[in-house]
Protein backbone atom coordinates (compact mmCIF):
# COMPACT_ATOMS: atom_id res chain seq x y z
CA UNK A 1 0.00 0.00 0.00
CA UNK A 2 1.51 3.43 -1.29
CA UNK A 3 1.55 6.03 1.34
CA UNK A 4 1.51 9.71 1.38
CA UNK A 5 1.53 12.45 4.28
CA UNK A 6 -1.70 12.95 6.06
CA UNK A 7 -2.26 16.46 4.94
CA UNK A 8 -5.31 16.26 2.34
CA UNK A 9 -4.82 17.63 -1.10
CA UNK A 10 -4.90 21.37 -0.55
CA UNK A 11 -7.72 22.06 -2.89
CA UNK A 12 -9.55 20.44 -0.23
CA UNK A 13 -8.44 22.85 2.23
CA UNK A 14 -8.29 20.79 4.82
CA UNK A 15 -11.50 19.58 5.26
CA UNK A 16 -13.49 17.52 7.63
CA UNK A 17 -12.93 13.63 6.58
CA UNK A 18 -15.29 10.41 7.10
CA UNK A 19 -13.66 7.50 7.03
CA UNK A 20 -15.93 4.09 6.63
CA UNK A 21 -14.76 0.76 6.73
CA UNK A 22 -13.66 -2.31 9.43
CA UNK A 23 -12.35 -3.08 12.70
CA UNK A 24 -10.89 -6.33 12.71
CA UNK A 25 -9.52 -8.09 15.52
CA UNK A 26 -8.23 -11.56 16.32
CA UNK A 27 -6.65 -13.05 19.61
CA UNK A 28 -4.41 -16.03 19.10
CA UNK A 29 -4.15 -17.99 22.45
CA UNK A 30 -4.78 -19.41 24.57
CA UNK A 31 -8.33 -19.46 22.46
CA UNK A 32 -8.55 -18.44 19.25
CA UNK A 33 -11.68 -15.51 18.66
CA UNK A 34 -11.66 -13.73 15.74
CA UNK A 35 -14.33 -10.52 14.60
CA UNK A 36 -14.96 -8.00 12.29
CA UNK A 37 -17.47 -5.01 12.56
CA UNK A 38 -18.19 -2.52 10.16
CA UNK A 39 -17.36 0.85 11.43
CA UNK A 40 -16.74 4.88 10.79
CA UNK A 41 -14.91 7.73 12.22
CA UNK A 42 -14.02 11.32 11.81
CA UNK A 43 -10.72 12.64 10.79
CA UNK A 44 -10.43 15.94 11.86
CA UNK A 45 -8.34 19.31 11.19
CA UNK A 46 -7.98 20.20 14.26
CA UNK A 47 -5.81 23.31 13.28
CA UNK A 48 -8.96 24.94 11.86
CA UNK A 49 -11.39 22.80 13.39
CA UNK A 50 -14.01 25.75 13.68
CA UNK A 51 -14.10 26.56 9.84
CA UNK A 52 -13.97 23.03 8.51
CA UNK A 53 -16.31 22.19 11.10
CA UNK A 54 -19.00 24.59 9.98
CA UNK A 55 -18.62 23.99 6.22
CA UNK A 56 -19.28 20.49 6.98
CA UNK A 57 -22.26 20.90 9.02
CA UNK A 58 -20.58 19.03 12.51
CA UNK A 59 -21.78 20.43 15.50
CA UNK A 60 -18.95 21.38 17.44
CA UNK A 61 -19.04 21.65 21.77
CA UNK A 62 -22.71 21.48 21.17
CA UNK A 63 -25.58 18.64 21.43
CA UNK A 64 -26.92 17.51 17.68
CA UNK A 65 -27.75 13.89 16.58
CA UNK A 66 -23.83 13.82 15.42
CA UNK A 67 -21.11 15.89 17.08
CA UNK A 68 -17.13 16.34 18.21
CA UNK A 69 -16.56 17.49 22.02
CA UNK A 70 -13.27 18.84 23.32
CA UNK A 71 -13.96 17.24 26.98
CA UNK A 72 -14.32 14.06 25.38
CA UNK A 73 -10.14 13.83 24.93
CA UNK A 74 -7.02 14.89 26.47
CA UNK A 75 -7.49 15.89 30.55
CA UNK A 76 -11.69 17.00 29.20
CA UNK A 77 -10.54 20.79 29.46
CA UNK A 78 -13.40 22.34 27.40
CA UNK A 79 -13.13 25.31 24.22
CA UNK A 80 -12.66 28.39 27.16
CA UNK A 81 -9.45 26.83 27.78
CA UNK A 82 -8.70 26.05 24.70
CA UNK A 83 -9.81 22.45 24.00
CA UNK A 84 -8.32 19.29 23.13
CA UNK A 85 -5.80 20.59 20.60
CA UNK A 86 -4.09 23.05 23.82
CA UNK A 87 -3.95 20.13 25.80
CA UNK A 88 -1.91 18.31 23.13
CA UNK A 89 0.30 21.00 21.98
CA UNK A 90 1.25 21.11 26.20
CA UNK A 91 1.87 17.13 25.66
CA UNK A 92 4.01 17.94 22.91
CA UNK A 93 6.05 20.16 24.88
CA UNK A 94 6.30 18.94 28.19
CA UNK A 95 8.11 15.99 26.15
CA UNK A 96 10.58 17.77 23.72
CA UNK A 97 8.62 18.20 21.03
CA UNK A 98 8.75 21.49 20.05
CA UNK A 99 8.57 21.65 16.22
CA UNK A 100 5.18 20.15 15.65
CA UNK A 101 4.01 22.95 15.06
CA UNK A 102 2.15 22.02 11.39
CA UNK A 103 -0.99 20.48 11.01
CA UNK A 104 -2.78 18.43 13.50
CA UNK A 105 -5.13 15.78 12.56
CA UNK A 106 -7.62 14.00 14.83
CA UNK A 107 -8.74 10.26 14.15
CA UNK A 108 -11.64 9.78 16.58
CA UNK A 109 -15.15 8.37 17.23
CA UNK A 110 -17.90 11.24 17.36
CA UNK A 111 -20.99 11.40 19.78
CA UNK A 112 -24.12 9.52 18.38
CA UNK A 113 -26.79 10.71 20.10
CA UNK A 114 -25.29 12.56 22.80
CA UNK A 115 -23.21 9.46 23.20
CA UNK A 116 -19.51 8.24 22.96
CA UNK A 117 -17.01 5.27 23.49
CA UNK A 118 -13.71 6.42 22.29
CA UNK A 119 -11.35 2.80 22.40
CA UNK A 120 -8.25 4.51 20.84
CA UNK A 121 -8.00 7.98 18.81
CA UNK A 122 -4.72 9.00 16.81
CA UNK A 123 -3.54 12.42 16.45
CA UNK A 124 -1.52 13.32 13.81
CA UNK A 125 0.89 16.11 14.87
CA UNK A 126 2.88 17.53 11.54
CA UNK A 127 5.58 20.17 11.31
CA UNK A 128 5.10 23.34 9.51
CA UNK A 129 5.99 22.20 6.28
CA UNK A 130 3.60 19.32 6.42
CA UNK A 131 6.20 16.33 6.97
CA UNK A 132 4.99 13.90 9.60
CA UNK A 133 6.67 14.75 13.44
CA UNK A 134 4.80 12.39 15.79
CA UNK A 135 1.74 10.08 16.66
CA UNK A 136 -0.02 10.67 19.30
CA UNK A 137 -2.52 6.80 20.68
CA UNK A 138 -4.66 8.18 22.67
CA UNK A 139 -6.40 4.88 24.69
CA UNK A 140 -9.39 4.83 26.74
CA UNK A 141 -10.89 1.56 28.95
CA UNK A 142 -14.38 0.83 30.11
CA UNK A 143 -13.11 1.57 34.13
CA UNK A 144 -13.48 5.39 32.61
CA UNK A 145 -9.40 6.10 32.43
CA UNK A 146 -7.18 7.25 29.99
CA UNK A 147 -3.91 6.57 28.60
CA UNK A 148 -1.31 8.14 26.14
CA UNK A 149 1.58 6.30 24.05
CA UNK A 150 3.61 9.00 22.31
CA UNK A 151 5.05 8.15 19.02
CA UNK A 152 8.31 9.85 18.47
CA UNK A 153 9.00 10.91 14.91
CA UNK A 154 7.09 8.17 13.35
CA UNK A 155 7.14 7.38 9.65
CA UNK A 156 4.50 6.15 7.22
CA UNK A 157 4.72 2.07 7.44
CA UNK A 158 6.88 1.57 9.63
CA UNK A 159 6.55 -0.18 13.09
CA UNK A 160 6.30 1.92 16.09
CA UNK A 161 6.88 0.31 19.21
CA UNK A 162 5.70 1.05 22.98
CA UNK A 163 5.57 -0.92 25.99
CA UNK A 164 2.18 -1.41 27.61
CA UNK A 165 1.73 0.19 30.53
CA UNK A 166 -2.38 0.66 30.74
CA UNK A 167 -4.76 -1.79 31.37
CA UNK A 168 -7.74 -2.43 28.34
CA UNK A 169 -9.05 -6.26 28.86
CA UNK A 170 -9.78 -7.86 31.93
CA UNK A 171 -8.65 -11.09 29.25
CA UNK A 172 -4.78 -9.52 29.13
CA UNK A 173 -2.10 -8.83 31.23
CA UNK A 174 -0.19 -5.53 31.39
CA UNK A 175 2.94 -6.79 29.98
CA UNK A 176 4.80 -6.79 26.62
CA UNK A 177 4.17 -3.89 24.45
CA UNK A 178 2.32 -3.10 21.51
CA UNK A 179 3.53 -2.62 17.51
CA UNK A 180 1.21 0.32 15.75
CA UNK A 181 1.94 0.56 11.68
CA UNK A 182 -0.12 3.62 10.05
CA UNK A 183 -0.91 3.76 6.22
CA UNK A 184 -2.56 6.16 3.71
CA UNK A 185 -3.28 5.91 0.23
CA UNK A 186 -3.12 8.50 -2.32
CA UNK A 187 -6.39 10.68 -3.05
CA UNK A 188 -8.37 8.79 -5.88
CA UNK A 189 -11.40 10.44 -7.55
CA UNK A 190 -11.51 13.48 -5.35
CA UNK A 191 -11.72 11.42 -2.43
CA UNK A 192 -8.79 11.21 0.64
CA UNK A 193 -7.85 7.76 -0.34
CA UNK A 194 -7.81 4.64 2.52
CA UNK A 195 -6.22 5.13 6.08
CA UNK A 196 -5.24 1.87 7.59
CA UNK A 197 -4.01 1.28 11.64
CA UNK A 198 -2.34 -2.10 12.48
CA UNK A 199 -1.84 -3.04 15.78
CA UNK A 200 -0.09 -5.75 17.43
CA UNK A 201 -0.28 -6.48 21.22
CA UNK A 202 2.90 -9.08 21.70
CA UNK A 203 3.29 -10.25 25.77
CA UNK A 204 5.87 -12.03 27.32
CA UNK A 205 4.79 -15.50 25.68
CA UNK A 206 4.91 -13.68 22.00
CA UNK A 207 2.42 -12.63 19.41
CA UNK A 208 -0.92 -12.49 21.11
CA UNK A 209 -3.45 -10.00 19.43
CA UNK A 210 -3.89 -8.42 16.21
CA UNK A 211 -6.12 -5.48 15.44
CA UNK A 212 -6.68 -2.94 12.70
CA UNK A 213 -9.03 -0.27 11.84
CA UNK A 214 -9.25 1.14 8.35
CA UNK A 215 -11.42 3.22 6.16
CA UNK A 216 -11.74 5.05 2.78
CA UNK A 217 -12.00 8.78 3.11
CA UNK A 218 -14.51 11.17 1.62
CA UNK A 219 -15.10 14.71 2.43
CA UNK A 220 -17.70 15.43 4.89
CA UNK A 221 -20.73 18.00 4.02
CA UNK A 222 -23.99 19.12 5.82
CA UNK A 223 -26.15 16.60 3.52
CA UNK A 224 -24.13 13.35 4.66
CA UNK A 225 -24.93 13.22 8.68
CA UNK A 226 -28.59 12.10 8.59
CA UNK A 227 -27.76 9.10 5.70
CA UNK A 228 -24.59 8.45 7.98
CA UNK A 229 -26.78 8.49 11.17
CA UNK A 230 -29.31 5.97 9.25
CA UNK A 231 -26.77 3.53 7.85
CA UNK A 232 -24.88 3.05 11.36
CA UNK A 233 -27.91 4.26 13.70
CA UNK A 234 -26.67 3.58 17.61
CA UNK A 235 -23.15 3.31 16.49
CA UNK A 236 -21.58 4.39 19.78
CA UNK A 237 -23.73 2.40 22.04
CA UNK A 238 -22.96 -0.54 19.53
CA UNK A 239 -19.05 -0.01 20.29
CA UNK A 240 -19.50 -0.61 23.91
CA UNK A 241 -22.15 -3.28 23.48
CA UNK A 242 -19.69 -5.61 21.15
CA UNK A 243 -16.70 -5.34 23.43
CA UNK A 244 -18.50 -6.52 26.41
CA UNK A 245 -20.22 -9.31 24.06
CA UNK A 246 -16.99 -10.59 23.17
CA UNK A 247 -15.47 -10.75 26.94
CA UNK A 248 -18.16 -12.99 27.28
CA UNK A 249 -17.61 -14.86 24.81
CA UNK A 250 -13.69 -15.13 25.57
CA UNK A 251 -14.99 -15.75 28.84
CA UNK A 252 -17.14 -18.77 28.00
CA UNK A 253 -13.79 -20.05 25.63
CA UNK A 254 -12.55 -20.47 29.36
CA UNK A 255 -10.15 -17.29 28.95
CA UNK A 256 -8.33 -16.68 31.78
CA UNK A 257 -9.38 -13.21 34.08
CA UNK A 258 -6.99 -10.45 35.10
CA UNK A 259 -7.56 -8.15 37.93
CA UNK A 260 -7.56 -4.79 37.17
CA UNK A 261 -3.85 -3.11 38.22
CA UNK A 262 -3.81 0.67 39.03
CA UNK A 263 -3.67 2.74 36.71
CA UNK A 264 -0.07 4.21 35.63
CA UNK A 265 1.39 7.21 37.45
CA UNK A 266 2.43 8.31 34.17
CA UNK A 267 -0.13 8.72 31.53
CA UNK A 268 1.64 9.10 28.79
CA UNK A 269 4.37 6.28 27.80
CA UNK A 270 6.71 7.48 25.28
CA UNK A 271 8.28 5.00 22.10
CA UNK A 272 10.40 2.26 22.77
CA UNK A 273 13.44 1.89 19.89
CA UNK A 274 12.40 -0.34 17.42
CA UNK A 275 14.01 -1.87 13.64
CA UNK A 276 13.09 0.22 10.75
CA UNK A 277 12.39 -3.04 9.11
CA UNK A 278 9.89 -4.65 11.87
CA UNK A 279 6.31 -4.49 11.46
CA UNK A 280 3.69 -6.78 12.28
CA UNK A 281 3.67 -10.56 12.12
CA UNK A 282 -0.30 -11.64 10.67
CA UNK A 283 -1.97 -8.59 11.14
CA UNK A 284 -5.52 -8.58 9.41
CA UNK A 285 -5.83 -6.04 6.44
Amino acid sequence: MPTIPATPAPEHADPVWIGEGWVRHRRLRPREHAFAHRTWFLLLPMHRLAEAAAEAGLAVNRAAPISFHDRDHGDGRGPEAGGALAWLRELLERHGIADADGPVWLHTYARVLGYTFKPVSFWYCHRADGSLRAIVAEVNNTFGERHCYLLDAPAWGRTLQARKRFHVSPFCRVSGGYGFRFLRTAPVDGQAGRTVVRIEHEDDDGPLLLTSVSGHLSRATPDRWAALLWRYRWHSVAVIVRIHWHAWALWRKGVGFYRKPPAPTEWVTAQTATPPHASPRGTPP
